[in-house]
């Protein structure tokens, strides 16, 4: 009996520690919204086409603790987590424009609240298999009933054509023992450099039309 009440506290709190990293989410998410409208009034045109998010699974992020050697003890498991692992909590912000993720990153970094622990550029440093996008590691106040607390969230900021390229190489490649895998990899860092150059074009259209 006692062990089943251990266990249950155990996932109270690990619970309570998912709803901070999802209240987290919705206060960046909230933030992108804000800024959004008002770049639409400013300039006539939104600056990113969707918002996706998600938590980690309690499953992913004990396979990731695992997996980098931490050792889990139930004591000492959320200063664990949030010491460790940056991508609990995560957002991508789909955009139609190179120009627009840089803008939209640097308005929502300049908030005052916010603080920027890291930024991972792959759009001007691919991968070596040709994935681009900009990651950003951003840590938000959230206010509960405890008091204010700061959590991290990882935004990913895409293109449309970046993020159909990851997408498309994740259903391909995700957990398959997959033959030619030079080739393949070869053939999909081409595909990467091909979308790359119609980004640029379609950003050079469009500064041609608003000139």
């Amino acid at each position: 009996m006692y062990r089943y009440i251990e266990l249950l506290e155990t996932g109270k709190k690990f619970m309570k520690m998912m709803n901070k990293y999802r209240c987290a989410i919705m206060e960046v998410e909230t933030k992108l919204k804000v800024l959004n409208a008002e770049f639409s009034l400013q300039y006539d045109r939104n600056p990113f086409e969707s918002i996706e998010s998600r938590l980690k699974s309690p499953e992913s992020i004990m396979e990731k603790l695992v997996r980098r050697g931490y050792e889990l003890h139930e004591e000492d498991l959320e200063r664990t987590i949030e010491e460790n692992l940056y991508d609990v909590a995560g957002i991508r912000v789909v955009c139609a424009f190179q120009e627009d993720i840089y803008h939209l990153s640097d308005l929502l970094i300049e908030q005052d609240d916010i603080q920027l622990i890291r930024t991972k550029d792959y759009i001007k440093n691919p991968k070596p298999n040709g994935y681009r996008s900009l990651h950003q590691i951003l840590e938000v106040p959230v206010f509960l009933k405890e008091g204010k607390t700061f959590v991290k969230v990882e935004v990913q900021f895409r293109t449309i054509a970046m993020d159909f390229w990851a997408s498309v190489d994740h259903k391909l490649r995700y957990k398959k023992d997959v033959k030619n895998e030079e080739v393949i990899t070869e053939r999909l860092r081409v595909c990467a450099d091909a979308i790359t150059s119609l980004d640029e074009e379609m950003q050079n259209i469009r500064n041609m039309i608003e000139a």
